[in-house]
């Protein structure tokens, strides 16, 4: 199944997709042309594509970037199945993965930057409703195969799955970035996790992979259980509740907010010890509001962070094999798609939709 170099008298660049084809969100399947692998590209089979939140904002063109018709779609992992002459070091066979993006510049600081921080290039080009330097549209994962440069292509360990790691390519470096830039990453420190969602659940679990010890803060009392028997954290605070609040009044080194809504941050700063820091991965809507005097009197640092480079997002991955550390999915047909998005804005998934690819859109 992962060698169709033609079907139905289809040219090898023929791919199957799902697109959105205005701000309505509604996807649809849709034929469609890749490049054929130049000299230093690699073909992915695509056997699972992750469904992003962000994707939900990019069919509606909430951000005012979309580019129709849109094939969504950048967690994406398969199998490869052709490389360009170049092509050093994939083969056919190899199991392999996208995430977010697709290209960049090559000759800016961040490109260069020995850690590689490819994600701050203004030249950087996304998996989807993005532009090569040629002018072509790119299309993402929720389709049957990908072309994509040797350079941006990342290795998928033999000890994962491909289902429940293809959110590792967002969601999971989404996370891991920070802890690791800001050294939130050593053994004993104390992480608190704002939001058990699909971005939270997995903040959950690298911080534990990395010896943390993690508590979870939530607006509800429900998902206690899930957080501690479950994903493994260590404690629980409801955040609603100004008793728990205050007990656990400075008692955290770093925190992790993943949280997409209004909320009050200077109750999370309150949480925090002196020197510590609050990372913002969550996008709300609406701007938040932070009083000075919260930060001021416990030296405290407010920081955002977006995903990591390609030589980050690796590590990521290699980590997450040595501690068997994937996303909790629930795979879905690729036909289920629209309804997944309609229960993506009820936060009713545990905890990130898969499309699985080979068994619904190729069969």
């Amino acid at each position: 199944m992962f060698s169709r170099p033609a079907v139905d008298g289809k040219p090898a660049t023929s791919c199957i997709g799902y697109a959105a084809h205005d701000n309505a969100g509604v996807l649809v399947p849709m034929t469609f042309d890749r490049a054929a692998p130049g000299p230093s590209d690699v073909r992915i089979q695509i056997t699972h594509c992750g469904i992003c939140h962000s994707d939900l904002h990019m069919v509606k063109n909430e951000w005012n970037n979309a580019i129709y018709p849109m094939v969504p779609g950048h967690e994406i992992v398969g199998i490869v199945t052709e490389v360009g002459e170049g092509v050093t070091k994939f083969k056919p066979g190899d199991r392999a993965g996208v995430g977010c993006m697709v290209d960049s510049c090559g000759s800016c600081e961040f490109c260069k930057a020995e850690c590689g921080e490819q994600q701050f290039c203004k030249g950087q080009v996304l998996t989807y409703s993005s532009k090569l330097p040629d002018g072509t549209v790119t299309k993402g994962g929720y389709s049957d195969f990908i072309v994509v440069k040797e350079s941006f292509v990342l290795r998928i360990p033999d000890s994962l799955p491909l289902d429940a790691t293809a959110p590792l390519l967002c969601a999971g470096i989404t996370t891991y970035s920070p802890l690791r830039h800001f050294g939130l990453d050593k053994p004993g420190m104390r992480l608190g996790v704002v939001g058990l969602g699909g971005l939270g659940h997995m903040a959950v679990k690298i911080g534990k992979g990395l010896g943390l010890h993690v508590t979870v803060i939530s607006t509800s009392e429900a998902k206690r259980e899930e957080a501690v028997k479950h994903l493994g954290a260590d404690a629980f605070i409801v955040s609603k509740d100004s008793g728990q609040m205050q007990a656990a009044a400075g008692s955290l080194d770093g925190i992790i907010d993943t949280v997409s809504a209004k909320h009050d941050l200077a109750a999370m700063v309150a949480l925090l010890r002196v020197d510590g820091r609050l990372v913002l991965v969550g996008v709300p809507e609406v701007p938040l509001d932070l009083p000075s005097a919260a930060l001021i009197f416990k030296r405290a640092m407010v920081s955002g962070s977006l995903i990591g480079g390609i030589k980050q997002t690796q590590e990521m991955l290699d980590f997450c094999g040595e501690k068997g550390i994937t996303a909790s999915i629930e795979k879905i047909p690729i036909d289920y798609v629209n309804t997944a998005y309609e229960r993506m804005l009820r936060s009713d998934v545990r905890y990130r939709f898969v499309i699985d690819i080979q068994g619904s859109l190729v069969q």
